[in-house]
C-alpha cells in the first residue's frame, strides 16, 4: 500500500495527491458534520485500481480523524465503501449502500 502526501485544498474544496507529476483529486462539499465526496478525478495516465483505492482509503482515514460522516455521491467512492465494510461506520444514519 502506498502512502500519499494528502493535501486538503479547502479553497477549491478538494483532496489532492501528486502521482508522477500529475494531480489526482477528490472533490467535496462540507455541511454541518458531514462531508459529501462528490467526484473522483484521476488523470488518464494513472490506470492503477490499487492507486485509486489507496487514495480513497487515505481520504476516508483523514475524514475519520476529523470525526465527520461521509456521504458518497461519487459512484467510485460509493462502490469502494460497498466493498470495504470497515468504513461503513463513517456513513450517516439512514444512508445505505
Amino acid at each position: 500500500m502506498q502512502n500519499f502526501n494528502l493535501e486538503n485544498n479547502s479553497f477549491l474544496r478538494q483532496f489532492e495527491i501528486m502521482v508522477d507529476d500529475t494531480m489526482a483529486r477528490i472533490e467535496y462539499a462540507e455541511q454541518e458534520r458531514k462531508i459529501f465526496l462528490t467526484k473522483l478525478i484521476v488523470p488518464e495516465n494513472i490506470v492503477s485500481e490499487e492507486l485509486k483505492e489507496n487514495f480513497i482509503r487515505t481520504v476516508l482515514d483523514h475524514v475519520a480523524e476529523r470525526n465527520l460522516k461521509v456521504v458518497p455521491t461519487s459512484p467510485e467512492i460509493a462502490g469502494f465503501l460497498r466493498k470495504n465494510k470497515r468504513y461503513k461506520s463513517l456513513l450517516p444514519v439512514g444512508i445505505k449502500l
